[in-house]
C-alpha cells in the first residue's frame, strides 16, 4: 500500500478520481480544494521534512498573488504570463527572505515567519496602497483575455489547469521526498543537523533551498488564486489566516504526499458546509485536529498508512523452517 501511495501511478489515480468528482461536487469547491492543497504542500514539506513550522505562509501566498495581480492590472492581459510573473516574484522574495529566516531554528523561525506575515500585510494594505488599493484590492475580471489551449478565463479552464499544475507539483514532491538525495538530507537536518554538519554538509544551503522551493510553490498557488478569483486584496496576507496552512498540513499528515490534499478537502468542506450553521466553524476544525493528533501525531494519511501496514504485516504468512 505504501509503495502504491508513493508511486507516480498512485498520484495519477488519486487525481483522476478527484477530477471525476466534478459530477458529484461543485466545480468551484474542487478548484478551491486543489489550489489550497498546492498552497499547503510547501508548508507540509517544511514541517514534515525539516521540522520547521511556518506561520508566515499567507505572506508567501500573497507575493505570488500580487505578482500576478499587478501584472494583469498594469501591464498585460495574458493569464499564463501573470502566473509566471507571480511565481518569479515569489521566487525572488523567498531567496532574499530565506537567507535570513533559515538561520533561525524552532520557535524563533515560527515567530519570525509570523512577524514577516504581519509586515507583508501592512505593506500591501498601507505602504503600497497607491498601487494595491489596500482592502479594496485589484479587480481583474475585465483585464484578462482568453488564453489558448486552456482558457483560464472560464471556470472549466481554470479547473483543468489547476489539476494539471497540482499533478506536476505532486510528481515533483514525490521525487523530492522519495527519490532524491536532497530529500534524504532534509530529513537528516530534522533528525540531527549537527551530525549532518559534522559529515561535511552545508545545512544552511539545504534549509535555504528547501525554504525557497516550499514557499515558491505557495506563491504558485497564490498566482493561480488571483487568476481564479479575478481579484486580489490585502486580506490574502492576513495574520488571521496564518494557521490555515499549518492546520491543513497537520490534519492531513505533515510530510506525507497526500496529506495536504486530504487536509484541504476537509478544511474547505467544513468551511463551506459547517459555516452555514455555525459562525465559528474553526472550532470544529480545532477539535478534529486535536483528535487526529492524539490518535498518532501523523495526521489522517500518516495514521492510515501505519494502520494498513500493520494489517498487511499480520496477514503475511510466517516462514517456518524444517529441522
Amino acid at each position: 500500500m505504501k509503495r502504491f501511495v508513493n508511486s507516480w501511478t498512485g498520484i495519477f489515480i488519486v487525481f483522476i478520481l478527484l477530477y471525476l468528482l466534478k459530477g458529484l461536487l461543485p466545480m468551484a469547491f474542487l478548484t478551491e480544494v486543489v489550489i489550497f492543497s498546492i498552497y499547503a504542500m510547501g508548508c507540509s514539506f517544511l514541517i514534515g521534512r525539516l521540522g520547521l513550522t511556518s506561520f508566515g505562509q499567507p505572506a508567501f501566498l500573497a507575493f505570488g498573488a500580487y505578482g500576478a495581480g499587478i501584472y494583469l492590472y498594469y501591464f498585460g492581459t495574458n493569464s499564463y504570463v501573470a502566473i509566471l510573473v507571480g511565481v518569479l516574484a515569489s521566487l525572488v522574495i523567498n531567496m532574499i527572505v530565506g537567507t535570513f529566516l533559515v538561520r533561525l531554528n524552532s520557535s524563533y523561525f515560527t515567530l519570525c515567519n509570523q512577524a514577516f506575515c504581519v509586515v507583508t500585510f501592512f505593506i500591501f494594505q498601507k505602504a503600497l496602497v497607491k498601487w494595491t488599493f489596500g482592502d479594496n484590492g485589484l479587480l481583474l475580471i475585465s483585464r484578462m483575455d482568453p488564453t489558448p489551449v486552456i482558457d483560464l478565463t472560464s471556470s472549466k479552464g481554470i479547473y483543468l489547469f489547476s489539476f494539471i499544475v497540482a499533478i506536476l507539483v505532486w510528481l515533483f514532491f514525490n521525487y523530492l521526498m522519495k527519490k532524491s538525495v536532497f530529500g534524504a538530507t532534509c530529513l537528516c537536518v530534522k533528525d540531527n543537523e549537527e551530525k549532518l554538519r559534522f559529515l561535511g554538509y552545508k545545512t544552511f544551503n539545504i534549509k535555504w533551498l528547501a525554504f525557497v522551493i516550499a514557499n515558491t510553490v505557495a506563491g504558485l498557488a497564490g498566482a493561480i488564486y488571483t487568476v481564479y478569483f479575478c481579484m486580489v486584496n490585502a486580506n490574502i496576507a492576513s495574520v488571521s489566516s496564518a494557521s490555515e496552512a499549518v492546520a491543513i498540513s497537520m490534519l492531513g499528515g505533515a510530510g506525507t504526499l497526500f496529506g495536504p490534499l486530504v487536509g484541504s478537502f476537509l478544511f474547505i468542506g467544513l468551511k463551506d458546509i459547517v459555516s452555514q450553521f455555525i459562525s465559528h466553524w474553526e472550532v470544529l476544525v480545532g477539535f478534529l485536529l486535536i483528535i487526529v493528533m492524539l490518535a498518532g501525531e501523523k495526521g489522517i494519511v500518516g495514521s492510515l498508512e501505519t494502520y494498513l501496514e500493520k494489517r498487511k504485516a499480520r496477514k503475511k504468512p510466517v516462514a517456518t523452517g524444517v529441522v
